[in-house]
């Protein structure tokens, strides 16, 4: 599954299409060069249940390892992650 990160100056998405359809993303806004706040997470019904959601997540923890930045997870899906998995901490703020 091949996953990309879309950005622009202020905002930001982890998506995964298939057929040029955008089958699942998790959005972010760029709060500052320090920090992006994860917004939402959707994961079409076709997806349900293959740990795609969490793919997203971890692109996007893998880019903030790179750029050094930190995430504050206000989607109840990516917090649920965060509460989760004690690996993935060191990018939490």
């Amino acid at each position: 599954m091949n996953i990309e990160i879309e950005q622009n100056e202020t905002k930001g998405a982890a998506h995964f299409t298939e057929n040029n359809k955008r089958l699942a993303e998790m959005t972010y806004s760029i709060a500052s060069k320090e920090l992006i706040i994860i917004d939402h997470t959707e994961v079409d019904d076709s997806l349900k249940g293959q740990g795609v959601g969490k793919k997203l997540l971890f692109a996007i923890i893998e880019k903030a390892r790179k750029e050094k930045f930190k995430v504050l997870p206000l989607c109840p899906f990516a917090r649920s992650v965060f509460d989760k998995e004690e690996n993935i901490k060191d990018v939490l703020r």
